[in-house]
């Protein structure tokens, strides 16, 4: 955190510093992880690590879903 503050300090604006390190990216991988565990829970139930990646990859492909489903019909009109 320290570094972070220094750097926006030596840029002159938080704005410059979002844009050099790439922040936004960051902020919207973020909140995709926080959406997926918000919707589907923070844990993963299985100990096994093959099952762990199936559960996960089960947990994305109800996300995708979800978010096909609310995501609206684009019709194009001539």
């Amino acid at each position: 955190r320290n570094l972070a503050v220094g750097c926006q300090k030596l840029y002159g604006s938080n704005k410059k510093w979002k844009k050099r390190y790439g922040y936004h990216k960051r902020s919207l991988s973020e909140t995709a992880m926080y959406r997926v565990k918000q919707l589907l829970g923070g844990k993963l139930s299985l100990r096994n690590y093959n099952a762990q990646v199936g559960e996960t990859y089960a947990m994305i492909k109800a996300l995708n879903k979800l978010t096909g489903l609310g995501m609206p019909e684009t019709q194009y009109i001539a």
